[in-house]
């Protein structure tokens, strides 16, 4: 809970700072106008992640948004805080795993990651259209959860998939006896990235 609440604590603080970000980029000056290199910058994406073992044992495909504001030091160089949420999508055979060794056919997994990061972004821009490279660290926040609280039996074997939905094991077998029904945990990370963008100039 306490995780949760300095997520959105600062979403809020995101979210005003890149309502600032807008109203100050809004009305350019004349030079700023000429010259394609306004202070302030934002950025509304959503992102596709495709998670790479060993996660993608446990999820296949994640959707959701981003969002963003930050400052131009100069037409190439600028500083982005962003947010973004992702909803994942857990994989056919991870939920028969669960269900085959819980013996219920009717458990479904779900999962959700946040993220709060700071970045820095090269860009070069093209008479109509430019590249940027983008990266940065900050803090990912994952909460994942089951449709029904459950109880784990005993002899299950141990693999990245028990791990990643919450679960803890000793010497190769999950612990018998657990019983959960969601699962948090938070930690720092790092990004990057390359896109393209359209240009004016």
């Amino acid at each position: 809970m306490r995780h949760a609440m300095c997520i959105w604590s600062a979403i809020a603080v995101l979210a005003m700072a890149s309502l600032i970000a807008v109203a100050q980029g809004a009305s350019p000056s004349y030079e700023e106008e000429q010259n394609d290199n306004p202070r302030a910058n934002v950025n509304i994406s959503t992102p596709i992640v495709i998670p790479v073992n060993p996660t993608a044992q446990a999820v296949h495909l994640g959707f959701g948004f981003a969002v963003g504001g930050g400052y131009n030091f100069t037409r190439r160089h600028g500083l982005i805080g962003e947010y973004m949420w992702n909803s994942l999508i857990p994989t056919n055979e991870a939920q028969a795993l669960l269900r085959a060794a819980l013996d219920n056919p009717s458990v479904n997994a779900s999962a959700d990651v946040m993220a709060l990061t700071g970045n820095y972004r090269f860009e070069l821009r093209g008479k109509t259209l430019g590249t940027y490279f983008i990266g940065g660290a900050g803090l990912y926040y994952r909460h994942s959860s089951l449709s029904q609280t459950v109880t784990t039996g005993s002899n299950i074997s141990c693999t990245p998939m028990w791990v990643w939905w919450g679960f803890t094991c000793t010497s190769g077998t999950v612990d018998a006896n657990q019983t959960i029904r969601s699962w948090s945990s938070s930690s720092g990370g790092f990004n990057g990235g390359v896109g393209l963008k359209g240009s004016t100039l």
